[in-house]
């Protein structure tokens, strides 16, 4: 018999977990496995790229009621309560994303039914609300639940979310940084269940995508500059890349860099794109269905992020042979080797800009760079194999 197993995500939106979760959808051997997934937005622009054999579970009943009319929801008194009382306390100001993930649990989790099927496995394929719910709402023999950045918790928080962690019986880090931060100092108690598996890349599928057409054209009269990921300041560093880019044009340089994604963030880096007349140089992309189309048309891909799990997007650029300057957080020594595949730089905005213009001017070294990518190993479909073995035995 073929072994059921669920996976549980937010959603799947553009993202480094999302990405990673369709690439190992699309390796799994569906004659050994039957496959559920449970998802709290439908509206991901990867979900097109989910296999045939995957089955969307139905909306939740929580999800189903965001979509009424008021007048509609008042006949649900329970759901409306409990979004009323998240909506107040989600205005705290300071919240981070995993105290929103707490709050949201602690108010809707009691509106959201129980999955009503048996699974020999269930995945939470994220630290937050997915694990949350694999935990309270699933029944299954086995739990895993993923965690895919720096998982750094605190205080209510930590004390809070412990119980999740105590209560699964693998805790997946996808690097090892994200396995040293989540065992050394967030739970030391929980080391013995962690187990790492490295983000899944596919380089013959992000080749074939990168060769369609993008969504939108892109200008190539100047140097292009390219960054992906969710607009985000904590994380993503966006801030930093904005400050690079003023320095750059400040410089005289001639570039256009173009940003893919969406956030929180945008509206602030909206402003200061025209406060410091940037309009020419910063180009917010928004999301895509592709953004390997433009990765490939870039001339050097740029990561400025404070801190990751992994760095799927550096590994993506790396497949299409594009140079990257990183900003040094942890997990970037996985991936990078500062001279040969890109330039590892410091958070400070002039030496990410210092980088970008070296890789633009100092031709000899940029050649170099390509020739170490063009000859780097490309993805790691063979992390499968590990997957196989975390659910197998």
């Amino acid at each position: 018999m073929k072994k059921k197993i669920l996976f549980v995500i937010d959603s799947l939106n553009i993202g480094g977990a999302e990405k990673s979760l369709v690439t190992l959808l699309n390796l799994l051997d569906y004659s050994r496995y039957e496959v559920d997934l449970q998802l709290f937005a439908f509206d991901g622009t990867l979900m097109q790229f989910l296999p045939k054999e995957v089955k969307v579970l139905p909306p939740l009943k929580y999800t189903q009621f965001l979509t009424l009319s008021i007048w509609n929801q008042l006949l649900k008194p329970k759901c409306l309560m409990a979004r009323l009382l998240y909506s107040l306390k989600i205005r705290k100001s300071g919240l981070l994303h995993a105290d929103k993930a707490c709050l949201y649990w602690q108010t809707i989790g009691r509106c959201i039914e129980v999955n009503s099927h048996q699974y020999d496995v269930a995945i939470g394929y994220a630290q937050g609300i997915p694990t949350f719910y694999t935990v309270d709402k699933v029944t299954a023999k086995k739990k895993l639940v993923w965690i895919n950045a720096e998982y750094r918790l605190t205080g209510k928080t930590k004390a809070y979310q412990s119980r999740f962690y105590r209560k699964c019986d693998v805790i997946v880090p996808v690097s090892d940084s994200a396995c040293k931060v989540f065992s050394s100092i967030v739970y030391p108690e929980f080391k013995e269940k962690m187990k790492i598996m490295w983000d899944i890349t596919d380089a013959q599928m992000i080749n074939r995508m990168s060769e369609l057409l993008s969504d939108k054209p892109i200008s190539k009269e100047c140097p292009i500059i390219m960054t992906a990921g969710r607009l985000d300041k904590l994380q993503k560093g966006y801030d930093l890349a904005l400050v690079a880019a003023k320095i750059l044009r400040d410089r005289g340089i001639r570039f256009r860099w173009y940003a893919i994604g969406d956030g929180a963030y945008r509206d602030d880096m909206e402003k200061y794109i025209v406060e410091n007349h940037l309009q020419e140089h910063f180009i917010l992309l928004g999301f895509t269905t592709n953004p390997y189309s433009y990765m490939r048309q870039c001339d050097i891909y740029v990561q400025t992020s404070r801190h990751e799990g992994f760095g799927l997007t550096i590994a993506e650029a790396r497949i299409l042979n594009r140079p990257v300057v990183c900003t040094n957080f942890e997990a970037c020594t996985m991936q990078m080797i500062d001279g040969k595949n890109g330039l590892v730089t410091s958070f400070n905005p002039d030496d990410i800009a210092d980088a970008i213009e070296r890789l633009m001017n100092d031709k000899e070294l940029y050649r170099n760079i390509q020739n170490y990518l063009k000859n780097e190993k490309k993805g790691n479909v063979e992390e499968i194999e590990n997957f196989y073995k975390l659910i197998d035995c």
